[in-house]
């Protein structure tokens, strides 16, 4: 099928609508961009399921100096410091001018913002909107300024299927509208796609999350970091719905425990028991699963009959589920949550091909390191949008259209692969689990089902993750437990991935025969 060439005059595209996406846009105004969205807006976001706030040191006894210590021990030795702390030292200005764009953020009876503390932080400095439905306030706020934003063309319903480059820079894209294929000739493209959660069988993220950004971007020849760095959020509601509603760390920071069906605290002796690191946290109750038991969140001495006022979302989604939080104990399983890798990107947001840029779950900033403290990642969104749109904005508008892709891909759907990445690459790891992956995603990776693209950012995560022989932050392997004493940069292209599988698929069929 032959694109047909939409005209924007060379404008940005912007592809994601989530809150990176939408800040993106709002501070390229008046500059016009183009903002593509898969659904329509405000569904199938990560952005509007966000229960967590925004971490910033904004209390009487709290210090950027602080959040920084925090972040850099949650990162487990893997954070870039430099670009930490110009995230940091950013969130309380980003707060700021989200209170002016109309995020009703909540406050004490004194009118200061309320912070709340949550899990691996020292101090109280996470400010919410609408007690625990923080991200849906946040979109709702900021899309209706979009929408009034007349710079801003939103295009719903429009897939990003490839990224089409010329001499190492884009120069359009190529999108499909209810089965038309269209062409979009610009020289600047900005990836605010997410994550990657919706690859596990088990995630709070939107079941269409499968890393479509990441898979736009290796295939334009882009660097990827991190890859094998995914955060498991300790607590979704164990129950059949998908995606698994996520019962908030916030509950664990107002004196919720984890037991077992017996009523024991197996996190007691824990150093931050509670409230330890995620990846800490996560493989407690991994551990706890793995042995027959069930794990439960009890809130009933902390909260009791304040939870529902105090949390009132999770309140029905318990409800919904036939629990009341404050009198029984809610079931709790890890989920896929987080993606730390991404796109590598520089201060500005800039990948390493001309014209590419990447913001929100999809860059890799180097802040979150190998395991995200929590509500780092709108700080982080909030923050960087202002950079990665005065770069977009400073650079060349000018467009060429060369020749278009022989090929274009279908549709991904990432559901005929969950069970293999599940297994593969969960909260415990290892290489014989992940070869065998490796080896069965490769020729679908290169295929043109449906499931090509989704086969492709799992194989390259997996091959991320096969290159790290040790455990450090959410990457555990059973068969490297240790942990280097220096962390390693970790840096994939998917030519570099391809040559890998092809050896470790050559050597698990020799092993075979």
């Amino acid at each position: 099928m032959t694109p047909a060439i939409h005209d924007i005059g060379g404008a940005p595209v912007i592809i994601g609508a989530g809150l990176a996406g939408l800040l993106t846009a709002l501070h390229l105004a008046p500059q016009p961009v183009v903002l593509l969205s898969r659904t329509p807006l405000g569904t199938d976001t990560s952005s509007t399921l966000a229960q967590g706030g925004l971490a910033a040191s904004l209390g009487e006894d709290d210090t950027p100096e602080l959040h920084l210590t925090d972040t850099l021990a949650a990162g487990d030795g893997h954070c870039d410091e430099q670009m930490a702390r110009r995230v940091i030292e950013a969130a309380p200005k980003a707060i700021e001018n989200l209170i002016r764009l109309g995020v009703p953020f909540d406050r004490s009876l004194d009118g200061r913002l309320r912070l709340g503390l949550e899990a691996a932080h020292s101090r109280r400095r996470i400010v919410h909107a609408a007690g625990d439905a923080t991200g849906r306030e946040l979109f709702r706020a900021l899309l209706g300024v979009a929408r009034r934003t007349h710079s801003i063309t939103i295009m719903e319903g429009m897939t990003a299927l490839r990224l089409v480059v010329s001499e190492g820079s884009i120069v359009g894209l190529v999108a499909v509208l209810h089965g038309g294929v269209l062409a979009f000739p610009t020289r600047r493209v900005v990836l605010a796609t997410g994550g990657i959660g919706g690859l596990f069988c088990d995630t709070t993220n939107p079941l269409s999350s499968f890393g479509h950004g990441l898979a736009l971007a290796a295939c334009a020849g882009a660097e990827l970091a991190d890859l094998e760095f995914v955060q498991f959020h300790p607590t979704a509601l164990d129950g059949p719905r998908r995606p698994m509603p996520l019962v908030s760390e916030a509950v664990r920071g107002e004196g919720a425990v984890l037991i077992d069906e017996d009523g024991h605290r197996f996190l007691a002796d824990t150093p931050g028991a509670e409230l330890a690191s995620r990846d800490v946290v996560a493989r407690a109750i991994s551990d706890q699963l793995a042995v027959g038991h069930r794990v439960y969140l009890d809130a009933r001495h902390c909260l009791g009959q304040k939870f529902a006022r105090r949390f009132p979302a999770i309140d029905a989604i318990c409800k919904q589920a036939g629990i009341d939080p404050a009198v029984e104990p809610i079931p709790v399983r890890p989920a896929a949550h987080y993606h730390m890798g991404g796109v590598a990107v520089d201060a500005e947001g800039r990948s390493s091909v001309g014209g590419l840029w990447a913001c929100g779950e999809v860059a890799c900033t180097g802040l979150h390191g190998a395991n995200r403290l929590a509500s780092n990642s709108l700080a982080e969104a909030v923050a960087t949008a202002v950079w990665v749109a005065a770069s977009v904005a400073g650079s060349c508008a000018g467009w060429q259209w060369p020749r278009l892709p022989a090929t274009i891909p279908v549709r991904p759907d990432p559901s005929p692969i969950r069970p293999l990445v599940s297994k593969a690459l969960g909260i415990v790891r290892n290489g014989k689990s992940m070869r065998d992956t490796v080896a069965t995603l490769l020729p679908i990776s290169v295929g043109e089902t449906v499931a090509a693209d989704p086969a492709l950012v799992t194989l390259l995560m997996a091959i991320a993750a096969l290159r790290r022989e040790e455990s450090r932050g959410s990457h555990y392997r059973s068969d490297f437990p240790r942990r280097y004493a220096a962390a390693l940069p970790s840096r994939l292209t998917l030519c570099t991935a391809f040559e890998n599988a092809v050896t470790i698929s050559w050597q698990t069929s020799e092993r075979s025969c």
